[in-house]
């Protein structure tokens, strides 16, 4: 409560009245003039960061002398009336115990009266705020107590009696402020005034009810489980403020201020999607021309644009139909067509489509097909020049947007210029440059051209410090080196080199004939001397910042970009070369294999998203690139410009200023255009590459939405949806095994789940279990009897499900063959993708339509969603929450930005949904299957969801005029969508007795409704002659009847004919829409997508694993898990579960051993071959294979140089040998000293770390090793051997944990603790005495050698010696020690007893070392120690310890290599 004073709501009453006595309601005195002292203040004071301390001791004094004043009031009134306060304050005040305090008693009079927010009710009622209420009342001149009864209760004459009244107001107040926070007060609203400046004001009212708070995202989550759609309650709320208020811009406002923005947003629900859905033009379009702004109308600007498309798409080097050949064909006149269609007739895509053929004939040809008939192979097809154009128009008429922008900002600029400049000379020369920048702003068609323009023109007119978007903060302004010597006058003598950068620019690009350049008689020393002043103090200094200017000049001269631009990107070239850490880490299997030796690789031959790789290789610092023009043609393009800009004379004078102009040029195309041109050229590249990954990614798409459902063997129905199925998903362990049944027309109507049904445990009680799964399974089917049964492929595990299936059903057909229906006889058991049933699954709409289902079953629904209608279930993520972007459709699909695939997702989607139709009346009656309903032409997601309510609400229309439903589609929309609409008896209009027109079951348009009826007519009467002549219109639906009865004497039309007599008789070409009547007349909205096909061994393969040829290929180099072993061969696994083989012969070139490999250890492999039928893989692990066998190196650039085989037998060596050492599996072990690390990543680990320290971590020779790593000395570094065994065994999760017991050598112990405590502590103990002890050296053997000779030289009579650490064996030290003149040494174990010298332990130093003085002439047993020490004794070949010296190797022995891992 933070000492806010207790007041009552008649107090609350008596102050907001005394409030509104005042002159400004609801601001006393004070409030007034701080407000206008803070007006005056500046805007960082405003802000709140600057406090003036002297205010807010004032302010203090001010408060407590209010809170004095209101005090005595309060306390006046308390005599006659007691506290009432907030129901969490007597919450409070007994949780303290605090008594005196007691709630009023609330009676039952008047309760219906004392309804919360009535006030609020009532203001609504008349649409007014607030703020509205209280401006009025000021003006009628009624009493303050008058005003707040209107600010409470509204307008209308109060009824009651003042005692009802009073007690009303009681009421409101609490429910008004019950909930509000306490420090409401210091809230401050943010307003923006006339400037766009943010103002802050106060709130007009103390309290403010809580009615008027937005709603948040769990409130409306809640709503949604409580009341279903929110989409109604939305539209059902704004329908009702919209009734009780004056106008609809209140009702909007307060609907705002209920919602948050992003609620309505996702709803459609603002103002912006208002005036969209109310507007008569296609949703498209409109969103199109926001963007756009208007495109222009007449008949020239659409010519010139229809030119420009034309080009672009036949000649651009940036087409978005890169690639395609068949641009050639396409026709100019065709291309003004569809633009005039657009934008004068705002017809769709879809419909110029369908409906417009004749007027874009090439343009709807499919440019990866090249069957010409049509009538002979029908199928939909994704019209990609069509949307080419949408997307061209899109870039034109935003070039052209912002030509329009610029020419009156140059105009402005120049003016302002002018003003400024007092030079005649400089207000010349800026004349010229203004009049050549608007001559080539004019003539500009590209947008590399604008910036161009646009670049010379800041260049020269730069941005006054003026022009400034806040008027109030001008933000520090940067100039360039040109402008300061510019200012400074060097622009005089930067004129005098020669040609100025235009003629330059258009002698170079031969616009203009060569002229001679003329040298002046002074020489640039002598002219540079005239400018010598403080800032320029030598003419070396006044000529290096005038060859400056010239050289920027040049640099940014438009003409001259141009033409080495149109050099460089048809000439230059690019070639790239791996860093040390890409040398390290490409190999011929890593995804940048293919581009790390590129040599001089032209940028035209950058077709496919090869350029995606190398970018993203050269962000990761793997690859260096060089973009770069032929040493040839770069020498040929500076002797070019030299010859245009340098002058033929041979005086001395002429020498000096040819040298002064070599130098610019040099430092014009070197330093500027040049760079410039290669980040042109990235752009460039990154542009190409996306276009082709947007139509592979495209090409994805369509081919998962362009397959038909799936259809029965004996099925003869023309409904597409009279499959039922029977959908099956694997249960990961959390969720059971799950299987679902939908209908036919996809809702769910039975769940089962079975927890054993596919179990391979042999127990009995389990066999029992999934014996009484089996049986549950059987009833399930035999009371549904599913047309096809669905298993989703999410693992290898699911061909066991589908195996019992298939079990299940021999059984029905075996055991019980009369109560098997046709369904049941011919069933089929299909693989499913799960990708989309899972993006489904954790989607929002799937909360919508299965509120409280757990995620399986949401799965299963969607794969056989998908199996009913593939278009419907995509569609179906593609609402507000754009699931359907999560989709994995292209390997290189994450260079795509969400809107770039969501643009090419909405064409394929309009594309399929419009051929393809929609069944109004079955999507009524099952609402999943509106889900495509935005994608139909001319409606978008805001007009789609209104229209599909009111579909929703009428349950089915008889004919295609009641589309419309009243107002919501109006005449343009509704011509762009109601072809596609498909009106027929499905759904609730199954059962209902209305006539329906059949031409309405058909893609015709209604525009060509009199013609299919002259057709359907004609071919009647010359069928029979003599049959009276047709005239009424129930007669012509008898007519279409008839002949859509009998179809050949449709077949026996010949089109081309009977086109040439309309056109002779009505003078109009129809081809294409004969054509296509003829064809709807005959079937209508037949379905000419691809016949659904059950996967391939090959794509069940690749869905029931997750490999593809990326990861698993033949001649690959791959880790595989072993898992079981026997004396023929040796089974592993991958980790996708994939089963991998690898054959006696196949395991070593020594010869198969059973004891040298066990149960989960991890083996480097080669795939040899793969079976995808019975999934496969067969293996070998000799090293001979690995060594001599060649990766597959298919597709090969022809540009890569580096030597394919040498280069690639010595990656597979490196690869195989880091695979080893570094390659692990990761335990489930917790200690302090274990860590999931590789030998490479522990090394790091322990690099920075002093001698002793050491770390546990996951050995490479199986899931029965550990490794004890330990820092002997700085860069050298020990390995040992822990050897776990009683492991549980019997399921992976087990294998990863710790065994029970350990083993080091032949010492046990129970766990890691004990380790440490028995084995590592002791030894880091006698380790650090060592390093320690006063005979211990620094050094390799060599480096420790020289030292004990230097001392031998010193001390010629003693026998020195001295310890050192072994390099060689990290964890032994030596012993080095001169008699005579050469040295010896001797090894010397560390153990966890102390050190082991000669076969003996010693736990002592100093003993170790009497010892050795005593038997110093007794020769040494042996050079190393045993292998009971921690050292790595490579010679003797133990697989027990192993060695590492920094992070190489050392050692003889693969036991010891392999245990480094």
């Amino acid at each position: 409560m933070g000492g806010v004073a207790v007041e009552s709501e008649e107090e609350d009453e008596f102050e907001a009245s005394e409030e509104m006595d005042g002159e400004n309601v609801g601001y006393s005195g004070d409030e007034l003039d701080d407000e206008d002292e803070e007006a005056s203040q500046d805007e960082y004071e405003q802000d709140g960061f600057i406090v003036d301390e002297v205010e807010e001791e004032e302010e203090l004094e001010d408060s407590d002398t209010e809170r004095h004043r209101r005090s005595n009031k309060k306390n006046k009134r308390e005599s006659d009336k007691g506290f009432v306060l907030d129901e969490d304050d007597y919450v409070l005040l007994e949780d303290n115990n605090i008594t005196g305090f007691r709630r009023p008693q609330v009676t039952n009079k008047f309760k219906r009266l004392k309804k919360t927010g009535r006030s609020i009710e009532l203001e609504g009622k008349y649409g007014l705020s607030n703020e509205e209420s209280i401006d009025r009342s000021n003006q009628d001149g009624s009493s303050a107590e008058e005003r707040l009864k209107h600010s409470l209760f509204g307008f209308d004459e109060v009824m009651l009696s003042d005692d009802i009244a009073e007690e009303e107001e009681h009421s409101e107040d609490r429910s008004a402020i019950g909930d509000e926070d306490e420090m409401a007060d210091f809230i401050v609203d943010e307003d923006v005034d006339e400037v766009g400046d943010l103002a802050t004001k106060k709130r007009l009212t103390k309290k403010k009810s809580h009615k008027l708070s937005g709603i948040s995202s769990s409130a409306l989550q809640e709503a949604k489980e409580i009341f279903g759609d929110v989409d109604e309650l939305l539209m059902l709320r704004k329908q009702g403020l919209v009734s009780s208020a004056d106008d609809g811009s209140c009702a909007e406002k307060r609907l705002e201020d209920e919602f948050e923005p992003f609620v309505l947003s996702e709803k459609y629900m603002t103002l912006k999607d208002v005036a969209i859905r109310e507007k008569d033009v296609p949703e498209r379009i409109q969103l199109f021309e926001d963007i756009t702004g208007p495109p222009p109308t007449d008949d020239k600007n659409i010519e010139e644009e229809s030119h420009w498309i034309y080009d672009m798409l036949t000649h651009g080097s940036i087409s978005p139909l890169v690639g395609y050949d068949a641009l050639q064909y396409i026709h100019k006149k065709e291309i003004e067509n569809v633009l005039t269609m657009i934008h004068l007739q705002k017809l769709d895509i879809p419909f110029i489509s369908m409906y417009r053929k004749e007027l874009c004939g090439s343009l709807l040809k499919d440019l990866e097909d090249n069957m010409q008939d049509r009538e002979e192979i029908q199928h939909i097809k994704w019209h990609k020049i069509l949307w080419a154009i949408w997307m061209l128009d899109n870039k034109w008429l935003l070039l052209q947007k912002r030509l329009i922008a610029l020419r009156p900002y140059y105009c402005r600029r120049f003016m302002e210029e002018t003003q400024i400049v007092d030079d005649e000379a400089r207000h010349s020369f800026n004349k010229i440059i203004f009049q050549s920048v608007i001559s080539a702003l004019n003539n500009a068609k590209f947008e590399r051209e604008v910036d161009d323009i646009d670049a010379k023109f800041n260049l020269h007119f730069p941005p006054s410090e003026e022009d400034t978007y806040d008027r109030k903060f001008k933000r520090p302004k940067r100039k360039s080196a040109y402008t300061i010597l510019r200012k400074a006058g060097l622009w005089e003598i930067a004129n005098k080199f020669g040609a100025n950068s235009e003629t330059f620019g258009m002698l170079l690009s031969l616009e203009k004939i060569s002229d001679e350049v003329e040298d002046t008689k002074e020489s640039p020393e002598e002219m540079a001397a005239n400018y010598i002043c403080s800032m320029f103090q030598t003419h070396k200094d006044v000529l290096r910042g005038a060859r400056h200017m010239a050289s920027v000049e040049i640099a940014y001269e438009p003409n001259i970009k141009k033409h080495v631009r149109g050099i460089f990107m048809e000439m230059a070239v690019v070639s790239t070369s791996p860093t040390h850490q890409g040398n390290q880490q490409i190999d011929a299997y890593h995804l940048l294999g293919g581009v790390k030796w590129l040599r001089n690789k032209p940028l035209s031959k950058f077709v496919d998203g090869q350029w995606l790789l190398i970018q993203k290789g050269e962000e990761d610092k793997l690859l260096k690139v060089t973009i770069k023009l032929p040493d040839d043609v770069l020498n040929k393009l500076i002797s070019d410009a030299s010859d245009c800009y340098l002058s033929e004379g041979v005086s001395r004078s002429a020498k000096s200023w040819n040298d002064q102009r070599e130098m610019i040029l040099k430092d014009s195309f070197f330093t500027y255009i040049f760079p410039s041109m290669e980040k042109e050229a990235r752009s460039l590249l990154t542009t190409r590459a996306k276009y082709w990954l947007r139509m592979e990614y495209g090409r994805q798409l369509w081919n998962k939405i362009s397959i038909a459902p799936f259809q029965w063997n004996d099925s003869n129905s023309e409904d597409e949806h009279a499959v039922r199925v029977m959908a099956c998903c694997w249960g990961s362990g959390k969720s059971p095994t799950t299987i679902v049944m939908l209908d036919s027309e996809g809702e769910m109507v039975d769940v089962l789940y079975v927890n054993s049904f596919s179990v391979k445990s042999q127990t009995v009680a389990d066999q029992q279990r999934k014996k009484n799964d089996q049986l549950q399974v059987l009833k399930f089917m035999m009371n549904h009897q599913p047309h096809v049964v669905c298993v989703g492929a999410a693992n290898m595990a699911c061909k066991r499900l589908s195996d019992d299936i298939y079990e299940v059903i021999f059984k029905i057909v075996e055991d019980h063959p009369t109560e098997v229906g046709r369904e049941l006889e011919n069933i089929r058991t299909v693989f499913g993708d799960e990708t989309l049933p899972c993006l489904y699954e954790n989607s929002r709409v799937s909360l919508d339509q299965f509120p409280g289902q757990p995620g399986i079953v949401k799965r299963a629904v969607a794969l056989g969603r998908y199996m009913q209608n593939p278009l419907a279930m995509v569609a179906t993520l593609c609402g507000p929450g754009k699931e359907i972007l999560s989709w994995k459709l292209h390997s290189l699909d994450h260079f795509l930005t969400p809107d770039e695939k969501y643009e090419v997702v909405e064409q394929i989607m309009v594309d399929a949904t419009n051929q393809i139709g929609l069944d109004i009346n079955l999507a009524a009656s099952h609402e999943w299957l509106f889900a495509p309903l935005q994608f139909i032409s001319g409606l978008g997601p805001r007009k789609s969801s209104s229209l599909q309510k009111a579909f929703l609400r009428a349950g089915f229309i008889s004919n295609r005029k009641e589309i419309s439903m009243g107002k919501i589609l109006k005449k343009r929309v509704f011509t762009n969508a109601v072809g596609f609409l498909r009106v027929r008896r499905s759904g609730a209009a199954a059962a209902t007795s209305h006539i329906m027109d059949l031409l309405d079951d058909t893609r015709i348009h209604p525009e060509s409704y009199e013609l299919a009826k002259n057709v359907a007519k004609d071919i009647y009467d010359e069928d029979d002659p003599n049959e009276a002549k047709f005239t009424d219109d129930d007669m012509l639906e008898m007519v279409i009847e008839h002949v859509r009865e009998n179809p050949q004497m449709l077949k026996v039309l010949d089109i081309n004919e009977y086109a040439k007599s309309i056109f002779n008789r009505y003078g109009t070409n129809n081809k294409e829409t004969l054509s296509d009547i003829k064809m709807e007349l005959l079937k209508g909205f037949q379905d000419y997508r691809t016949p659904f096909k059950e996967p391939s061994d090959k794509e069940k393969f690749a869905m029931l694993s997750g490999e593809t040829n990326d990861t698993i290929s033949e001649g690959r180099i791959v880790e595989v898990r072993v898992c079981h072993v026997n004396e023929n061969q040796i089974t592993c696994a991958f980790d996708s579960g994939v089963k991998g083989i690898v054959s006696s012969h196949d395991y070593s070139d020594e010869g198969y051993d059973l004891t040298k490999v066990h149960k989960g250890d991890i083996l480097t492999c080669k795939i040899q071959r793969i079976n995808t039928n019975r999934h496969v893989v067969y293996l070998t692990s000799k090293a001979s294979d690995l060594r001599n066998g060649t990766y597959n190196l298919h597709n090969r650039d022809p540009y890569y140089v580096e030597g394919v085989v040498s280069g690639i037998r010595k990656t597979e060596v490196s690869k195989s040998n880091r695979l080893a050492m570094n390659h692990f599996t990761p335990r489930m072990i917790v200690h302090p000293c274990f860590q999931n690390l590789s030998a490479d990543e522990a090394t790091k680990y322990l690099s920075d770390k002093k001698p002793g320290e050491s770390i546990i971590r996951p050995s490479s020779k199986g899931l029965s090793f550990l490794t004890l790593m330990l820092k002997i000395f700085d860069g050298v570094y020990a390995h040992k051997q822990i050897i776990e065994s009683k492991k549980d065994r019997t399921d992976m999760t087990s294998l990863l944990r710790l065994g029970k017991t350990l083993t080091i050598d032949k010492d046990t112990f129970e766990d890691l603790d004990e380790i440490m405590d028995r084995f590592v502590n002791p030894l880091v103990t006698h380790l650090r005495r060592m390093l320690g002890y006063r005979k211990f050296r620094k050094g390799t053997r060599k480096e420790v050698d020289d030292l004990l000779r230097a001392e031998k030289i010193a001390n010629p009579m003693q026998i020195v010696y001295c310890f050192g650490v072994s390099h060689e064996h990290p964890g032994t030290f030596i012993l080095s020690y001169i008699r005579n003149a050469d040295p010896h040494h001797e090894c010397i174990g560390l153990i966890p007893k102390g050190f082991r010298f000669r076969n003996k332990d010693f736990d002592d130093i100093n003993r170790l070392v009497l010892h050795f003085q005593k038997n110093i002439n007794k020769p040494p047993l042996g050079q190393c120690p045993s292998s009971r020490t921690f050292a790595a004794v490579v010679p003797l070949k133990s697989n027990t310890w192993a060695a590492s010296e920094g992070s190489a190797y050392t050692g003889e022995s693969t036991e010891s290599i392999g245990d480094v891992g």
